[in-house]
């Protein structure tokens, strides 16, 4: 599939920006409810376009919405029905699109919708384990209407990410098609497998053919699983790859909180370029200074 964002990749790399959550926290956000940063679409969107703008201020080239744990079922538990939570997703666009505005660069800046797993709608981890239970028609069934409202708002791209299995990736592959979006595919890995356990092989070589698909990769893992990623991503796909991994701390689900240090140094992302990555940034625990010392890393100059 061609489009703009595609052709960019082609000059690439572009710098996407860090964990969102990260820098909605670093405000004073409570994000312990159960939709994560997409509580904010409805409670506080302008916060949600000042974290935008603090990455494309910091050099990001591409703002991830706020969309990843945004669902019509997760909105209905909240007591937000189907018109307005399709507002909402359309919102977590516009978002993005008004702190691009705001940034007014010298550059051209890109949105990609996020759309996370089904896992993350569940609020429980799920998304770092996979195999949820669910057939790959009700997967494809339970995607296909929110990837609908959020390429009807028109972003660059559609970030299909934190992939933990390759059901579910079959079933999103399925779920983009005839949306007239490009997307990319994100797995969330351990070493050289999917979170459930299938080599990265076999979980690329379901995009290879994919006509939507215009990148494939990993995000949300430890920096050090994503170099070995990209190559193999590159040998099975032959089309650019995405990477952003966590900072290199680790997530203690019944506690709550992070553990461990962070071993994500700028300096890394080279690799990763030199190796075929073209949209390079962070994930969990990334902040706007980290997102500035990789595009100084990545920049030609």
């Amino acid at each position: 599939m061609t489009s703009d964002f595609a052709d960019a990749l082609a000059s690439g790399p572009l710098v996407l920006d860090g964990g969102l959550s990260h820098q909605l926290e670093a405000a004073g956000h409570d994000l312990g409810d159960a939709l994560w940063s997409a509580r904010l679409l409805a409670d506080d969107p302008e916060a949600v376009t000042r974290a935008h703008l603090a990455y494309f201020e910091a050099g990001a080239d591409v703002a991830i919405t706020s969309s990843y744990q945004a669902t019509f079922a997760g909105f209905a538990r909240r007591g937000i029905g189907r018109e307005r939570a399709a507002e909402l997703l359309a919102l977590s666009v516009e978002s993005a699109r008004e702190a691009a505005r705001r940034a007014r660069p010298s550059r051209r800046l890109w949105v990609a919708a996020s759309a996370g797993p089904y896992g993350a709608m569940l609020a429980d981890g799920s998304e770092y384990r996979g195999r949820c239970g669910l057939g790959a028609g009700e997967l494809e069934r339970f995607h296909r209407p929110r990837l609908e409202v959020l390429a009807a708002a028109r972003p660059d791209v559609l970030a299909l990410e934190t992939v933990p299995d390759t059901d579910e990736a079959a079933a999103l592959l399925r779920a983009v098609r005839g949306l007239g979006v490009p997307a990319w595919l994100s797995y969330t890995v351990a070493g050289g497998r999917t979170r459930a356990g299938q080599p990265l092989e076999e979980a690329f070589a379901l995009a290879a053919d994919a006509a939507e698909v215009i990148a494939v990769g990993v995000n949300c893992c430890a920096p050090e699983d994503v170099s070995g990623a990209v190559e193999t991503a590159v040998r099975v796909t032959g089309k650019p790859v995405v990477a952003y991994p966590n900072s290199g701390e680790t997530w203690d689900v019944k506690a709550r909180a992070w553990r461990g240090r962070s071993s994500f140094p700028a300096e890394r992302t080279r690799d990763w370029r030199e190796r075929g990555a073209r949209l390079i940034g962070g994930c969990c625990r990334v902040g706007p200074d980290t997102i500035t010392s990789v595009a100084r890393t990545l920049s030609p100059g």
